[in-house]
């Protein structure tokens, strides 16, 4: 059976979803989405192709089978708000934010039962995504099932603990902004000087693969491995790299990690 989605806010998330799914043909009969922002709302349907419907109220996407929620997380309230006593008993409410928990959820929605949480992960869009899942208890195994099917064709999918979801957050949700500017920088100099797009690409897709693996099957200390290439074009710059990994990540944690609830 076809799903019927629905999107509550058509920006970055919905267009690397719903993009990704389209891509890799996934099975929909119909999106409704709400977004207030037209400029936002025009994009999404510029680039994703399908059924796609704007529609003016969160209430209108009730009767959809899964409900995302990609809206950022000081909105999340006030769509939970609008849903709240009209979901069908069968739907099932995704967040894809952090900083609210499912209880937090599940209360906002005045009890409803089926709630889920996904961290989204960029490289969905072309499916290669890694997308941490966290089920509320007693989730149903039928609802589970096409979620869970639904979610591993953007990638994977990965069950996770709850209070790691905002550590992922930091990973893999913000990970690629890392090291996309690197690469690009790479891709610029490199094809300057004469290297094919394609080659550079192959070359890179199996240099970051193996620096990877490297780390995790040598058995070598940090010191080992990062004494391997003598030649570091980048060192003087590291520990200015390393230092605003520390001054930045655990800042942002910390305005992202859910309030402990009373």
């Amino acid at each position: 059976m076809a799903y019927t989605l629905g999107f509550a806010g058509g920006g970055r998330i919905a267009r690397i979803m719903l993009g990704g799914w389209v891509r890799n043909g996934a099975s929909i009969a119909r999106v409704k989405f709400v977004d207030p922002d037209d400029r936002a709302a025009r994009l999404l349907l510029s680039q994703v192709s399908g059924p796609l419907e704007r529609v003016s109220q969160v209430s209108e996407l009730v009767d959809s089978e899964f409900i995302f929620l990609a809206v950022h997380p000081p909105a999340i309230p006030t769509v939970t708000a609008e849903l709240s006593g009209k979901l069908k008993p069968e739907s099932v409410v995704v967040s894809l934010a952090p900083k609210i928990t499912i209880s937090q959820l599940q209360q906002q929605l005045g009890g409803f039962p089926n709630v889920a949480r996904v961290i989204p992960n960029a490289p969905s869009l072309v499916g290669m995504g890694y997308n941490p899942v966290r089920l509320a208890k007693g989730f149903p195994e039928a609802q589970m099932v096409r979620l869970m099917s639904l979610l591993q064709i953007l990638g994977k999918a990965p069950f996770v603990s709850e209070s790691h979801l905002e550590l992922y957050a930091l990973l893999t949700a913000m990970g690629p902004t890392y090291f996309w500017p690197q690469f690009y920088e790479l891709r610029s100099i490199l094809t300057g000087l004469g290297l094919s797009p394609e080659d550079f690409q192959a070359a890179l897709s199996d240099m970051v693969l193996g620096a990877l693996a490297t780390m995790e099957a040598s058995c070598l200390s940090e010191a080992e491995v990062m004494d391997l290439i003598p030649v570091k074009p980048l060192g003087e710059f590291e520990a200015t790299f390393r230092q605003a990994y520390r001054d930045k990540l655990p800042a942002i944690y910390e305005k992202i990690r859910p309030v402990a609830e009373s």
